[in-house]
């Protein structure tokens, strides 16, 4: 149970850190390269997913 709380409070500062940081510039540029990384690597792995999907079914077609 007190691992829970102390992951909790970890998690909060967390936010609370990043917050403050969204408010500078330099801290909004950070995070929209994050951001665009992170959406990058979605993109990615959805279109490997929808690849590899379309083999399996042609492969189950023949």
């Amino acid at each position: 149970m007190k691992s829970i709380l102390w992951f909790t409070v970890g998690v909060a500062a967390g936010f609370a850190v990043a917050h403050q940081v969204n408010r500078t510039a330099q801290g909004r540029e950070f995070f929209s390269g994050i951001d665009a990384k992170a959406r990058a690597f979605g993109r990615a792995v959805a279109e490997g997913y929808h690849a590899r999907e379309a083999e399996l079914r042609a492969a189950d077609d023949h």
